[in-house]
């Protein structure tokens, strides 16, 4: 599957989140960013220009190769430098306290480590930071659960591994990050099982 999440993933994924109304989600997840802001899982850069004017640096984590060429028109037309520091958010090579708030978006699906990954951003936060997330996630109907448990082995085999199921409200909570605001949003597009998200955001006590 080298070539087939090498390739095709990243294309896969800029198409089909790349629309006029998770734009607008994506829009809302980077309000009140401030200062340097790190974001984890930047892809094709899809929320380079929703970045508002109070962002003065963006560094971010992106493992994709690809995904990162994409990004290239969608970085120098972003409000703030953007720069990519690693390609890993499990173990990020930066010092404790760096960032005034990160980004999430549709990431914590995939990360295979995320208690790791999660941990890292707390620890790379400074205190009274906040973590801004849009996530999709485990629904909160029995009937479509049963349905994203069916499918997940094969999301996870064609997507790069995302799972369909993770909670990421409870996740973000876990690693020491209590969360401010949340609020269960229908995902455009795609039959039930992969429209249950998450927007909100988490502070860094």
């Amino acid at each position: 599957m080298g070539w087939w999440n090498e390739q095709v993933v990243p294309r896969a994924t800029d198409l089909s989140l790349r629309g006029h109304e998770v734009g607008e989600l994506r829009a809302r997840a980077c309000e009140g960013l401030h200062g340097r802001v790190i974001e984890i899982g930047f892809g094709s850069g899809l929320n380079a220009r929703w970045y508002p004017s109070t962002v003065t640096q963006v560094d971010v984590v992106e493992p994709s190769e690809v995904a990162w060429r994409m990004s290239a028109d969608r970085r120098l037309r972003a409000a703030a430098p953007v720069g990519r520091i690693g390609i890993d958010g499990q173990q990020l090579n930066i010092g404790a306290a760096t960032f005034d708030a990160a980004l999430v978006t549709f990431t914590l699906c995939t990360i295979p480590d995320v208690e790791a990954a999660l941990s890292e951003i707390r620890r790379v936060l400074k205190p009274g930071a906040g973590l801004h997330f849009l996530e999709h996630g485990i629904a909160d109907d029995p009937k479509v659960v049963a349905w994203q448990r069916r499918l997940e082995p094969i999301q996870r085999r064609l997507a790069g591994g995302c799972h369909l199921t993770r909670d990421p409200v409870i996740l973000i909570e876990k690693a020491g990050l209590p969360i401010d605001t949340v609020e269960q949003v229908d995902l455009p597009g795609g039959p039930k099982p992969f429209r249950s998200g998450f927007l909100g955001v988490a502070l860094k006590a």
